[in-house]
């Protein structure tokens, strides 16, 4: 099972040692990291130790979508969406959903799906507060506000740009894909495309897709537009060199 793809990218140092897991605000939570194959999770939570429980909700979340998958492979590789499909297990249908509203493959949302599984299994546990971080993709739960620091790459405005994220808006997923930056698959160019949704499947699916239409910073205007037509999501950030636009329920906090 790959995440969305594979390309070939510029890929920062800070990058490759996962920097940008420096500018989420923990406040009271204990954190831990926990890789399984593709998957790469960041891991907060208000009650601990939860790496056994963790690895389990990893486990059983690659194995349904890798079992779906050897029987259909389809599934793993198409870039447009697939039918929807009554037999699916949940986090599949999930996928097929989010991949159908964000009109690209199912593959898009992987991410992003994992980290929510992880996320509402631990607050199922017992977790009344939990940050599930999977490559740039998030499942945020928590009682206070949040800001969620923008890892562009080599944009002027990395990590120096925020979203304020209210806590009467979580559970949420704020998913980022990156034209510039990482190995997930994107036609696009932007330095980075956030969105937020109440969903992070969909969340995660529609950063893929607005990416892809990102090909030149003029572009912004032409991704905010595409996003108005994608159902539910709540709102999108795209950085691209020294510029940015913003469209829904965005509201930025400057990090200096």
């Amino acid at each position: 099972m790959t995440s969305k793809g594979k390309k070939t990218k510029t890929d920062p140092a800070s990058y490759r040692e996962r920097a940008y897991r420096r500018i989420i605000s923990r406040e009271g939570l204990a954190s831990f990291e926990l890789r399984v194959r593709e998957t790469d999770l960041h891991i907060l939570a208000d009650v601990g130790p939860q790496e056994e429980a963790a690895l389990q909700l990893v486990l059983e979340s690659r194995s349904q979508i890798e079992n779906y998958g050897a029987k259909h492979p389809a599934f793993f590789t198409s870039l447009t969406p697939l039918p929807s499909d009554p037999t699916a297990p949940s986090i599949v249908k999930e996928m097929l959903k989010a991949g159908t509203a964000a009109g690209v493959g199912p593959m898009a949302a992987v991410a992003g799906t994992i980290a929510e599984f992880v996320g509402k299994g631990l607050l199922a546990a017992g977790a009344s507060e939990v940050i599930v971080e999977n490559g740039g993709d998030i499942f945020l739960s928590r009682k206070r506000d949040c800001t969620i620091g923008i890892f562009a790459g080599t944009s002027p405005l990395s990590s120096r740009i925020g979203v304020n994220i209210p806590h009467n808006s979580m559970p949420l997923g704020i998913c980022t894909s990156s034209g510039t930056v990482g190995h997930s698959l994107s036609f696009g160019q932007a330095d980075s495309v956030t969105v937020l949704a109440a969903s992070t499947a969909l969340a995660d699916a529609a950063a893929t897709r607005l990416g892809n239409e990102i090909k030149k910073g003029d572009d912004i205007n032409k991704g905010l537009t595409a996003a108005q037509t994608i159902p539910d999501i709540l709102g999108v950030l795209i950085i691209v060199g020294e510029r940015l636009g913003a469209w829904g329920k965005i509201e930025l906090v400057n990090l200096g």
